[in-house]
């Protein structure tokens, strides 16, 4: 099935050598429940830390956006939205939250993770993470 959502474009993190945590918040977002088709309404939520690129945010309310027709399920697309975005951004870490609308007196909360693997430093050992200084 090709992909039919649009493309979140980056651009370059100017702080690439620091850990700091990027959060937006989607407050409208909309998709089709594929089972009744009924609209779902849910807040999406991010959190990365970026490494290279950040994400662009109106190619991010239009990828958003982009889902207000498509019949997927709460699970679904926050692990889709997840593989998305770490596809374009390849972040450090990156966190989802999709929070659903009341629907017959249930609230879901999806959670997904990812967490970049751990970088090689030169000859195959792990990249340092700390101070290796000695006293």
């Amino acid at each position: 099935m090709p992909d039919h959502h649009p493309t979140v474009q980056t651009f370059p993190n100017l702080h690439p050598a620091r850990n700091f945590e990027i959060e937006h918040v989607a407050p409208e977002f909309t998709s089709v429940c594929p089972m009744t088709g009924q609209p779902d309404y849910g807040t999406i939520t991010i959190t990365y830390v970026p490494d290279k690129l950040c994400l662009e945010l109106k190619s991010y309310k239009l990828y958003l956006q982009s889902y207000r027709n498509s019949g997927i399920f709460y699970e679904d697309v926050t692990n889709t939205i997840l593989d998305d975005l770490v596809r374009f951004c390849k972040p450090r870490r990156m966190r989802i939250t999709t929070e659903w609308t009341p629907r017959g007196g249930l609230h879901s909360i999806i959670r997904a993770e990812y967490i970049a693997p751990k970088r090689r430093g030169k000859g195959g050992a792990a990249a340092p993470t700390g101070s290796s200084r000695k006293q």
